[in-house]
């Protein structure tokens, strides 16, 4: 009893002692995001490694796949996860939380942000990070210059959002766009595992287009109309987040056009071969 009792004390001890260090550092604001970027490249690769083992005893497909089809299996498996994590959190801020309302008169809505936002935007960091080191180490099997652009852009605008909390707004609203990539993940698990003439692939490529239009056309020119309207604002942020601002949606921008009508002729393709 006496040997019992002071190993529960013990553990209380070490249990209080753990509560200290998570309150005072790992959750502190001032290392929040450094503890969320690491946060997000050890979730990374937990899911990278959650989905080859699934996919090893749950898909026959898997089994018959190259080394870098693998790869690429479970690499499309971790940014499915981020992208449902990350565009569920970039909704709740712009549309239903009241952080960057403009109802909400606590100071410029361009220099609004929160440890919660903080640690979502660090996340992502730390998942672009861990993917762009993937692109990079395969050149080019998991993606051309175009996903180098794409990630290394979007790495810079939600890293400077993050740890200067400046611009955190338009940040989510162009990460609503990540709502596309498992869609489009979808395809390419579809045609990998030889279902390409599927009603499942066609009824896909159907919610792609619909999709994109919405998330990656027509939410970024919302974004630059919100922008328009704030400018006031918009211009008091340093020189650095001017220009994310107006540079990063900008090419963003260009690419969702170009990748768009790359969509639109797929699908007319598929539907031609239907009928």
């Amino acid at each position: 009893m006496v040997v019992s009792k002071k190993t529960a004390m013990a553990f209380k001890s070490y249990q209080n002692q753990a509560q200290v260090l998570v309150k005072t550092y790992l959750l502190a604001d001032a290392f929040m995001p450094y503890t969320s970027v690491l946060g997000g490249i050890f979730a990374t690769k937990m899911v990278y490694d959650l989905t080859q083992l699934i996919s090893t005893f749950y898909f026959r497909t898997y089994a018959g796949l190259t080394k870098i089809q693998r790869i690429e299996w479970n690499n499309r498996g971790m940014s499915s996860i981020h992208a449902i994590f990350i565009a569920t959190m970039s909704l709740y801020f712009v549309f239903w939380s009241d952080l960057y309302s403009d109802q909400y008169t606590d100071g410029p809505v361009t220099f609004r942000s929160s440890p919660l936002s903080t640690f979502a935007l660090g996340v992502s960091v730390g998942y672009f990070l861990s993917d762009l080191g993937m692109i990079f180490w395969l050149y080019p099997a998991l993606g051309g210059l175009e996903y180098v652009v794409h990630h290394t852009l979007s790495a810079i605008a939600v890293a400077y959002a993050m740890f200067t909390g400046e611009g955190q707004l338009y940040t989510f609203m162009v990460l609503i766009s990540e709502l596309t990539t498992p869609e489009i993940n979808l395809r390419w698990y579809l045609d990998t595992a030889g279902l390409k003439k599927s009603n499942a692939y066609l009824i896909n490529g159907v919610v792609i287009f619909f999709a994109w239009m919405v998330a990656r056309i027509l939410l970024f020119v919302y974004m630059f109309y919100h922008v328009y309207l704030h400018y006031h604002q918009v211009i008091q942020m340093h020189p650095i987040g001017f220009l994310l601002v107006f540079t990063v949606p900008s090419v963003l921008g260009a690419m969702n056009l170009m990748w768009f009508g790359k969509i639109i002729k797929g699908l007319m393709k598929t539907l031609a071969k239907r009928q």
